[in-house]
């Protein structure tokens, strides 16, 4: 007897799943290595994970192709799935931001060393500086989202011109940039994660008492 043509596709789409975690682990790994981002190439990912470089192709596409869905995996290993139960609880908007940057300070703290790398090779690769740059823009949206919470229950009297200057403050002191900068020598990221709450909220108790 055949085996059922649901059961085979299912056994395919585990293998190629297995395969495409497999190279992301590579790609991982090569662009965190001591040999640093210039050896990341489709050639030594498929070398390092074991695999043919038509499969690094035929998965991904592309290098910027592949080192996007690298940032998505890290992202989503990094607990960034956690910023839709931000906007999902009744919490007050304080409590929200707070919650927001706990989770963003988290995905910076796991890849830390990678996000450093990627960002280095958007500077000469145009294509994953956009990429980076759209997801980027997700933090912002969700940025002004919390500002409008934040300025309807304190009663906040602002212009959409002032919010967005404060979003851009926001947004900037959220950013990995500034994380890393946190993170100076012999501290740890937990420190450097409270220095980036306590920033923003030194920022928003300056700027709410003045829109009052």
């Amino acid at each position: 007897m055949t085996p059922r043509p649901y059961r085979t596709g299912q056994r395919q789409a585990a293998a190629t799943e297995q395969t495409r975690t497999k190279i992301l682990t590579a790609a991982g790994e090569l662009l965190t290595g001591d040999k640093g981002p210039g050896a990341f190439s489709m050639e030594a990912v498929a070398r390092q994970a074991g695999v043919a470089r038509m499969t690094v192709y035929y998965q991904f596409e592309s290098r910027t192709g592949l080192l996007e869905s690298l940032f998505d995996d890290l992202a989503a290993r990094g607990g960034m799935g956690g910023v839709r139960d931000v906007f999902a609880s009744a919490t007050d908007a304080r409590t929200a931001l707070a919650k927001f940057i706990a989770v963003f300070a988290g995905f910076y703290s796991s890849a830390r060393t990678a996000l450093r790398r990627l960002r280095g090779l958007a500077v000469i690769d145009a294509d994953l500086e956009e990429t980076l740059r759209h997801r980027g823009e997700r933090r912002r949206v969700g940025l002004r989202t919390l500002i409008d919470r934040l300025t309807a229950e304190t009663g906040a009297e602002t212009t959409p011109d002032e919010r967005d200057e404060l979003c851009l403050m926001l947004f900037t002191l959220t950013s990995f940039e500034t994380f890393d900068l946190l993170c100076e020598p012999g501290s740890s990221t937990e420190q450097a994660a409270s220095r980036m709450e306590r920033m923003v909220f030194v920022l928003l108790d300056e700027w709410l008492p003045a829109h009052t």
